[in-house]
């Protein structure tokens, strides 16, 4: 049995070769990409990836995701991102995973998130529905940070560092706030508005600041887990607040 690693792309010139050093010798490397206007394919060419492309779709990358997945040549099917990176130890956990005997239809996969160049605990494992029998894949919804659904038992990979792969474009703080403006977009269409008020403005920022830096021992991270922090309860502030914003609109279009 073989596997066929499936990367989206778009713009990713700064990471892939990166991602693909670490991917290259798995069966096939699958890219698809949006019509990236950097070099993004003329590196994908030089790995020998096998390339296929799709629009990108009012903004999201869903539709375009379930299409390379589609792609794939071979039984299993393992997705991951141009901005993360694969260890040995995982690859070699993946294929001795589905020589085994009556393997699930996929598999929870750690990750390990770096910001300002230090791995953060409080995050660990983070983990990433990545790794499926192609002929189980059933869809993968077009809602922020979805999970693809899979037709049966999913099991998880232990939680340990080095079965995780790597995470690290948001590993610069400009990269991480930009993101989450415009993940926090993305939230609104999932949301119930019934929650747009002063009370869970205060109470979810602050549940999940505490809930990383104190519960999940994010101190022990530093003031990089500090600041980590501080940005996730901020991610929660921005979508209650776009929210509240949303809903008075929707409002004031019904006078």
């Amino acid at each position: 049995m073989k596997i066929s690693v499936v990367i989206q792309t778009l713009n990713s010139g700064n990471v892939l070769r990166a991602c693909l050093e670490s991917v290259k010798n798995f069966d096939e490397i699958v890219v698809c990409d949006m019509y990236s206007r950097d070099d993004t394919l003329e590196i994908a060419k030089a790995y020998g990836c096998k390339i296929v492309m799709h629009e990108l779709c009012n903004g999201i990358v869903e539709p375009a995701r379930n299409f390379a997945v589609r792609s794939a040549s071979h039984e299993w099917v393992f997705v991951v991102d141009s901005d993360e990176v694969v260890t040995e130890s995982l690859k070699d956990y993946l294929y001795a995973f589905i020589k085994s005997e009556n393997p699930s239809a996929g598999l929870l996969v750690p990750r390990k998130n770096y910001f300002m160049n230090k791995f953060i605990r409080a995050s660990f494992p983070d983990y990433q529905l990545r790794f499926f029998r192609k002929e189980r894949f059933v869809l993968w919804p077009e809602t922020i940070h979805s999970r693809p659904e899979i037709a049966g038992e999913v099991k998880r990979i232990p939680p340990r560092k080095e079965l995780a792969f790597i995470h690290l474009d948001e590993n610069r703080i400009s990269n991480l706030i930009l993101k989450l403006n415009k993940y926090s977009d993305r939230e609104l269409g999932k949301r119930n508005f019934n929650k747009a008020n002063g009370f869970y403005l205060i109470s979810k920022p602050l549940f999940h600041f505490f809930q990383l830096y104190l519960f999940k021992k994010g101190f022990l991270d530093g003031k990089e887990g500090f600041i980590y922090a501080c940005l996730i309860g901020f991610y929660k502030y921005l979508i209650i607040a776009k929210m509240i914003e949303r809903k008075k609109q929707l409002l004031s279009g019904k006078k």
